[in-house]
């Protein structure tokens, strides 16, 4: 049986295996031991908001699978990007990671620099939630509207002057709403708001007769009657309104606008770190609690890959990006 030489590693190729082995040595050992305490997740908005209600739903259930806490630090402000821009400068040690929204990712075409590169100084580790965006009208203000093309009718009828309003320039609901009026080729008066509370307190109240809204914002009075439902801007029809069509299926084929949340870590995050995270957030995402939880806030688990998540972040980039200078649309 032969014996392991211990004799010196003298020679250049034996140096050069020894500098190799040691880093990949480290690396398993750092994987293996990780995670050995607390792990920060890093919401970019408010407490309560659907961001951080999803992100507080999916970080319990993982941290019971990880062993560790993950706790959450919520660092609101500009749309997303003052914490985005402290997890981009966090250490890529594992221990740091933040949650993307889509008014996050689309940031730097309204807000100019960021301070930051959303695809260079980031690694996706995986897309957590669908949050459905749907239109709807004050029933009493536009009673003849049960659909998407009686809305546009009323409008061109008006010769655009019919006002609609959202959670401020630049959100989300702008954007689909815009995007709507390039494609159906009719025209209505945005009024901002500064927020989504004050724009539903307003459409509920006759002030504004419409609104393209987060699900979430709106649901508990579609459920009242103090709001009509009639078209959700994703592909698919939601299973929270099973009868109000898409607005694909009322004369936009191949219209999908759904705003949603992904998983990052900063840049340089060991692989195998990425690599466990992903995992562990498809099995929390595969949990029916979980599902549920997140379906009685108005969001919708789904999970991507890494790099699926990567593409969807580059395919919305440039679509609403599109839409933000075609329109002229700033924050302001």
């Amino acid at each position: 049986m032969a014996s392991l030489s211990l004799r010196p590693l003298r020679s250049p190729l034996r140096r050069a295996l020894l500098a190799l082995a040691l880093p990949l040595a480290a690396g398993v050992a750092f994987a293996q031991a990780w995670p050995a305490k607390p792990i920060t997740l890093i919401v970019p908005f408010p407490p309560g908001g659907p961001t951080d209600v999803a992100s507080r739903i999916v970080a319990q259930k993982m941290s019971a699978a990880l062993g560790q806490n993950i706790v959450i630090d919520n660092r609101s402000g500009a749309s997303g990007t003052v914490g985005a821009a402290a997890a981009a400068r966090a250490p890529a040690d594992g221990y740091t990671f933040v949650m993307l929204a889509t008014p996050t990712l689309l940031a730097s075409h309204l807000y100019g620099p960021t301070g930051y590169d959303i695809f260079k100084n980031f690694t996706p580790v995986g897309s957590v939630y669908d949050l459905p965006i749907v239109l709807v009208v004050n029933p009493k203000a536009l009673p003849e509207v049960t659909g998407l093309q009686g809305l546009i009718a009323k409008a061109k009828a008006e010769n655009g002057k019919l006002n609609y309003t959202t959670a401020g320039a630049g959100s989300f609901g702008h954007l689909t709403t815009e995007q709507l009026k390039n494609i159906g080729k009719f025209e209505m008066q945005h009024v901002p708001y500064r927020g989504s509370a004050p724009a539903v307190t307003d459409l509920i109240g006759g002030q504004v007769p419409a609104m393209f809204s987060d699900l979430v914002a709106v649901i508990p009075h579609i459920r009242a009657g103090k709001l009509r439902a009639i078209a959700v801007g994703s592909g698919q029809r939601v299973s929270l309104l099973p009868d109000v069509k898409t607005v694909a299926e009322q004369g936009f084929p191949g219209f999908d606008a759904t705003s949603w949340g992904g998983l990052l870590a900063p840049a340089g995050t060991p692989r195998d770190v990425v690599e466990r995270m992903s995992t562990e957030l498809r099995k929390a995402l595969a949990d029916k609690e979980v599902q549920e939880k997140l379906q009685g806030v108005g969001s919708f688990a789904a999970y991507r890959t890494a790099d699926q998540t990567a593409e969807r972040m580059r395919q919305d980039f440039e679509r609403w990006g599109k839409v933000i200078r075609d329109n002229h649309i700033t924050n302001q």
